[in-house]
């Protein structure tokens, strides 16, 4: 199966996000945005496979802009995209929080899973926590 994480390494969600996914014992193809920011029509792509508007996006509300100029904003300084952005067979989706993830992976978790925060998410029988 084919996962791809839009990552950023120094966001606790990105990391717990790509945890989950190795959990399931799947190896993403992982993108470092801030490093390689996708292009304007990837953006778009991507926003549009997740069925979100831009604003949904962005890490902050910013009101008094246009979503081309949101995008263009995003190209130009990824780190106000929000993250992480995860696309699998099953669809793509802005994962936050972490488990989000799991709507859109087909393997299930192997075993326990905590967030770095210390809230149990996956039990030892690999079921979701409620």
């Amino acid at each position: 199966m084919s996962i791809t994480i839009y990552h950023n390494p120094d966001c606790g969600t990105s990391r717990n996000t790509l945890a989950l996914i190795r959990n399931s014992g799947a190896e993403p193809t992982v993108i470092y945005y801030l490093e390689t920011p996708p292009s304007g029509d990837e953006l778009r792509q991507l926003l549009a496979a997740m069925g979100i508007p831009v604003r949904a996006l962005l890490r902050k509300n910013v009101d008094r802009f246009t979503d081309d100029q949101i995008i263009d904003f995003m190209l130009q300084h990824p780190i106000l995209i929000n993250r992480p952005i995860v696309t699998t067979p099953q669809g793509t989706r802005l994962c936050r929080p972490s488990e989000v993830v799991l709507e859109i992976l087909t393997a299930p978790q192997k075993g326990a899973f905590v967030k770095e925060d210390g809230e149990p998410v996956i039990d030892a029988a690999g079921q979701r926590v409620k």
